[in-house]
């Protein structure tokens, strides 16, 4: 099998020859909010090395440079009523600029490797912004849920737009959608559902239009925790979450999103096995994982981005792991 026959069958819970294997880390971890041709330039040429040298299954392809939404009213936001300036529809040069970027890797990759394009749900940038200006979105859900579903839902409308152009124009073979829990707000899981989820599904659904290959990953960076049932109805063909932070397993994660796909399975800081274990170990956590939950519809990967200085071999004893576990499965 080809790496895009590979991932595509996993993602589909075909039978697949070995289990593949993806991790990704920010190639410009410092600098994911500025978007100078510096930056630009140190993304792009990062994601060429990984992929020189590591072959990946597949590649999901760092949006570092652009993390910051450019909606001009988000600036002025301080109270729940503010959120009622804002309007989608400023967002056409940040848009071109990320189709460029991925264009250019796809273009380096050819069609030999899948790619994903990590996009941020709504509430991600909004409350990122509002946190610079001091202000928690969290807090302003918990006084008027309505007023931030409405501005997610114009943030969306430029999103959902992103998504398709990556998708469309850039070459991408779906998007890898970032949401998480408003982890300061008081919000219920129906009350997530009801507010923030709309804005969230738009996103995913935009993105279905063009490609049926997306990924939800549900991120539980530095210990973040999530209601995971909230997702379960997401419209996504593979679901990543913190498996060690969430402490739900892969085989249990694939029960709760209805037999769909998952990816994951390690932990990803520098205090975790991936990070710091000997290579039998992680052959042996990597084996361990497998036999649990099985070798269909399963990629392994990491609960979020693995440290940017983790060397590649460390990557490889994994899916050097998978593929021996696969081939004395198939004796």
């Amino acid at each position: 099998m080809t790496k895009r026959e590979l991932i595509f069958a996993a993602f589909n819970n075909q039978e697949t020859e070995r289990v593949p294997v993806g991790f990704w880390f920010h190639f410009a971890p410092d600098e994911l909010y500025n978007d100078s041709p510096e930056v630009i330039k140190k993304n792009t040429e990062g994601h060429l090395k990984f992929y020189r040298e590591f072959q990946p299954d597949f590649v999901k392809l760092m949006s570092d440079g652009y993390f910051t939404y450019p909606n001009p009213a988000i600036a002025s936001v301080r109270t729940a009523a503010d959120l009622k300036k804002i309007r989608g529809g400023y967002a056409e040069e940040w848009i071109r600029k990320q189709v460029a970027l991925v264009s250019s890797l796809t273009g380096s990759f050819g069609k030999e490797t899948a790619a994903f394009y990590n996009i941020f749900a709504p509430a991600t940038y909004l409350k990122w912004q509002l946190r610079d200006q001091g202000v928690s979105l969290g807090e302003l859900a918990d006084e008027d849920p309505e007023a931030v579903r409405d501005a997610l839902n114009e943030i969306a409308g430029d999103i959902a737009k992103l998504a398709q152009a990556v998708i469309r124009d850039g070459g991408a073979d779906g998007i890898y959608l970032s949401v998480q829990n408003l982890q300061d707000s008081k919000l219920t899981g129906e009350e997530y559902l009801k507010y923030i989820a709309p804005s969230e599904k738009k996103v995913l659904e935009a993105a279905n239009e063009l490609s049926g290959n997306n990924i939800l990953h549900i991120c539980g960076y530095k210990g973040a925790r999530n209601d995971l049932k909230v997702y379960a109805g997401y419209p996504a063909k593979v679901f990543n979450w913190a498996v060690v932070v969430e402490g739900v397993s892969l085989e249990e994660g694939k029960k709760l999103f209805g037999g769909r796909a998952v990816l994951g399975g390690f932990a990803n800081t520098e205090g975790d096995l991936l990070y710091r274990g000997t290579e039998g170990e992680i052959k042996t956590y990597t084996t361990g994982l497998l036999a649990n939950a099985g070798t269909t519809g399963v990629i392994l990967g990491a609960d979020c981005t693995v440290p940017s200085d983790i060397p590649f071999e460390r990557l490889q004893w994994v899916r050097e792991a998978a593929a021996d576990f696969s081939a004395r499965k198939a004796i």
